[in-house]
């Protein structure tokens, strides 16, 4: 064999060498990117690229309105700001003094509570083609249902209802308990009343919400604090 077969063979040798290492390198690679893609589906997502995936798709037509099914989760108002979140007691309680918007967790089931300066923020607190209802679109939901009398039994979910407060939920509503988070922070009424925001002020220091409860079938019109944290539910634009 002459000295350029020679480097002809050692060449063709290093150049199939160098193609199955690139072939393991990019099979090492592609397994370490569908790793990460698979963790990243268990964490929890809440920048605001992730803000349309935590608004609800569905939604429940009760008479022409029609309302979201579940209550409201997103973190981000809808230009992409956050939205301030208040774990602490005291973290909640400055936000209310200072009339700042803010939101917090209220377990797995029942949504996110905000304060009304969140719900009443420029910003926008609902997401696109949604609003915050008005006292007079929750009124209109009460007539249809039959009244303030007896809406409150056919909102109701059919479980999770303390003192056997549970309804019917034929309208669809699936109205849960949430309760609530008052002005020093502290939680309030969970298992027994389900609060939600309107749109509507009541006055300088309270805003209108609609509520639910254990006891009775009635939806009630309360004017509450505007530094408290209630649910919200979005109604379709």
């Amino acid at each position: 064999m002459t000295v350029y077969q020679i480097i002809a063979v050692a060449s063709l040798v290093l150049v199939i060498a160098l193609w199955f290492r690139l072939d393991t390198l990019q099979a090492t690679l592609k397994q370490l990117i569908n790793a990460k893609d698979a963790a990243n589906l268990n964490q929890p997502n809440d920048s605001n690229d992730a803000r349309e995936s935590q608004v609800q798709k569905s939604e429940v037509i009760i008479g022409a309105q029609a309302w979201m099914a579940k209550n409201l989760e997103i973190t981000t108002f809808r230009n992409g700001d956050t939205i301030p979140q208040a774990a602490s007691d005291e973290a909640w309680r400055i936000a209310g003094e200072n009339k700042q918007p803010a939101y917090c967790y209220n377990g797995e089931t029942y949504g996110k509570l905000y304060n009304w300066y969140a719900v009443n923020d420029p910003r926008g607190l609902a997401p696109e083609g949604w609003h915050i209802p008005t006292d007079a679109e929750w009124t209109q939901l009460s007539d249809y249902l039959g009244g303030k009398g007896v809406a409150g039994k056919k909102m109701k979910s059919t479980s999770g209802w303390n003192n056997k407060g549970n309804g019917t939920n034929e309208s669809g509503f699936n109205g849960l308990p949430g309760g609530g988070r008052n002005n020093d922070g502290t939680f309030d009424t969970r298992g027994n009343y389900g609060v939600w925001w309107s749109a509507s002020e009541a006055n300088t220091d309270n805003a209108s919400t609609r509520n639910l409860g254990h006891g009775n079938d009635y939806l009630f019109r309360y004017s509450n604090g505007k530094e408290r944290g209630f649910s919200v539910r979005c109604l379709r634009d």
